[in-house]
């Protein structure tokens, strides 16, 4: 029998104020009725203080695989380390992927609920050396780096208003263009967060990414010439928000295209990089299917690039792409917890006509979205999003050009552009 849960929390911010995650509800429900619940994201996005929180009223047994002598008892006796009558929490699973089968015995043979709460700092499912993918048996949740909406208190119910008002949603803001420069140069990790000195947040983003390296994806393959990774970083760093085509990537880094190929498989099982399928309802057979890559965290991003907020916004600087880039990441993180089961997706055709991010629900109705850094809005802007419109039909719900001004505006039949700050700040609709 499940015991009462506490109050989902996580990091801090400076002033000490304790910030729910929305990921929590849902770890409690598959805690509620699934043997294994994973909880899988990023390095220092909060896995292991939210699973901490949430097993801290229950009776249960807690083992880190960082840990050498814990790991080191896993590989010699798997079965004997997962055998607990009650909850057992395993840190950083995909150090030890072999136990997933021993994990599976034992539900097996003893299948109630809330038996195992993992988390993972790589895509575990993706691991070569996985036995087993306990199919029935495990329910996956992502835990991306903090929402805009966690850290300010914020709705965080674009996605879900999307859907249900459609052209009806309003909104406006007063943030301004050095703003939103300012929360994409600080990104979303808890301790980035926490930072508010820029210098002491640049430290702790260098170091992480030297550590992913070094760690992570070295655990996951054998990387003979990191500083070609690390150029690789930097380089995706400047295009993101763009397609994603590894022949041209090796171009001025020295590695061939196969290589660049699986290095960025790497990268995206790291969560590092997050890969945007390319969308098509075969609209006159002129779609590309190349995927669009955005970076789990746009402070990363930002941080390769040695730009700072001020930079951000001169007319030489990168603010657009990566604005894109954080868009597509705070939907990302949205469609975790949105109750519209949706799908993201971008969209481009061979005549250059392209939608930044495509949500698309299970009834096959489309909300096309286009970013734009500037305060300002024109026509012209429209023009992807009336593409899709004059070819979707009814299918098409809406199409919303996200800008740096305050203020929603219409563009004609089921087009408006609208703030950013729309992406967190709207409420979902009651009931």
């Amino acid at each position: 029998m499940c015991h009462a849960l506490p109050m989902v929390s996580d990091s801090r911010t400076p002033l000490g104020k304790v910030l729910p995650r929305r990921a929590g509800k849902t770890v409690e429900e598959a805690l509620s009725d699934t043997r294994v619940t994973l909880v899988t994201g990023a390095r220092q996005c909060g896995k292991s203080t939210l699973v901490r929180l949430l097993a801290k009223e229950r009776t249960g047994e807690w083992r880190n695989l960082d840990a050498p002598a814990v790991r080191q008892a896993a590989i010699a006796d798997p079965t004997g380390f997962v055998e607990f009558p009650e909850l057992m929490v395993i840190d950083e699973i995909q150090r030890v992927p072999e136990l997933l089968l021993a994990i599976k015995e034992q539900v097996d043979d003893d299948p109630r609920p809330g038996r195992y709460l993992l988390t993972g700092s790589a895509r575990v499912l993706g691991l070569r050396t996985l036995p087993d993918a306990l199919p029935g048996r495990m329910e996956t949740i992502e835990l991306w780096p903090f929402s805009q909406g966690e850290i300010d208190g914020g709705a965080d119910g674009f996605v879900d208003a999307l859907f249900a008002e459609r052209d009806d949603l309003h909104h406006t803001s007063d943030i301004s263009r050095i703003e939103y420069a300012e929360r994409l140069v600080r990104g979303g990790f808890p301790e980035a967060v926490s930072r508010s000195n820029a210098r002491r947040r640049e430290r702790f983003l260098d170091a992480y990414v030297a550590d992913l390296i070094a760690r992570d994806v070295s655990q996951l393959a054998e990387i003979e010439r990191t500083a070609e990774m690390r150029a690789l970083i930097r380089l995706l760093a400047a295009r993101s928000g763009q397609l994603l085509v590894p022949g041209s990537l090796g171009n001025g880094i020295g590695l061939s295209a196969s290589t660049i190929h699986r290095y960025l498989g790497l990268l995206e099982e790291v969560f590092l990089i997050k890969r945007i399928p390319a969308w098509s309802r075969n609209l006159g057979g002129r779609a590309i299917g190349t995927s669009k890559m955005a970076f789990v965290d746009s402070g990363i991003a930002a941080n390769l690039l040695a730009a700072d907020a001020r930079s951000l916004v001169r007319p030489e600087g990168v603010f657009g792409p990566l604005l894109e880039g954080f868009v597509l990441m705070e939907l990302a993180r949205q469609l975790t917890w949105s109750d519209e089961r949706v799908e993201l997706f971008h969209y481009r055709t061979k005549d250059k006509i392209e939608v930044d991010a495509v949500l698309e629900n299970r009834r096959g109705l489309v909300v096309g979205i286009e970013v734009k850094a500037s305060s300002t809005v024109r026509p012209d802007d429209f023009r992807g999003l009336r593409h899709l419109a004059a070819r979707l039909g009814d299918d098409f719900a809406v199409g919303v050009v996200l800008y740096t001004g305050t203020r929603t505006l219409p563009f004609g039949d089921r087009m408006r552009a609208m703030p950013v700050s729309a992406l967190w700040e709207v409420a979902a609709p009651q009931g």
